[in-house]
């Protein structure tokens, strides 16, 4: 009865409050993931691929070698590119070896860890998507809020309610 209790509590401050507080580690997978999606929505990475189908095609074809080469690394280079990215950015970051504390409201999302506080207002976020481990809030061409999943927990459907309210729906791209 006691945990009916604390959903239906929880539910009510997330309704009247329409905020959302959380912590979110980031890991090198979760990084890796956002820049395989951050890449292959966009036309250089669906080309690049696309590129490397048809040099493998071409090499079936014509038996010449170089078109076989040419392929596989167009189409292995970006992923395994992006992976020693991720793990070259957490290394390399400080702010990803600790928790960063998101407030995500009726005003935008602010971050805070330790004694600095970022806040973006819904204004700036140009759109938002899910990945397989995120859910993505672009503040810019390059930047994003990145929340993983394995953090939102039951946060989850509150985070994407108070995202698809504060956004307009056709920059809003979030598949539970």
């Amino acid at each position: 009865m006691e945990d009916n209790d604390s959903v239906k509590e929880y539910d009510d401050t997330i309704e009247k409050n329409k905020e959302v507080t959380l912590d979110v580690h980031m890991s090198a997978g979760i990084l890796y993931d956002y820049l395989l999606n951050h890449a292959y929505s966009g036309a250089s990475g669906i080309l690049g691929t696309c590129f490397g189908f048809l040099g493998i095609v071409v090499f079936v074809r014509t038996q010449f070698p170089l078109y076989l080469i040419m392929g596989i690394l167009l189409i292995f280079y970006l992923p395994v590119h992006l992976r020693y990215r991720a793990a070259m950015q957490m290394q390399m970051t400080e702010a990803f070896k600790k928790p960063l504390h998101y407030v995500v409201n009726r005003e935008g999302i602010s971050v805070s860890q330790g004694e600095q506080t970022e806040c973006v207002s819904w204004e700036q976020c140009l759109k938002a998507v899910s990945t397989r481990k995120s859910i993505v809030v672009y503040t810019g061409k390059q930047n994003a809020t990145i929340f993983p999943r394995a953090d939102l927990g039951e946060y989850t459907a509150a985070l994407i309610a108070v995202i698809v309210e504060n956004m307009d729906p056709k920059r809003v791209k979030i598949r539970y």
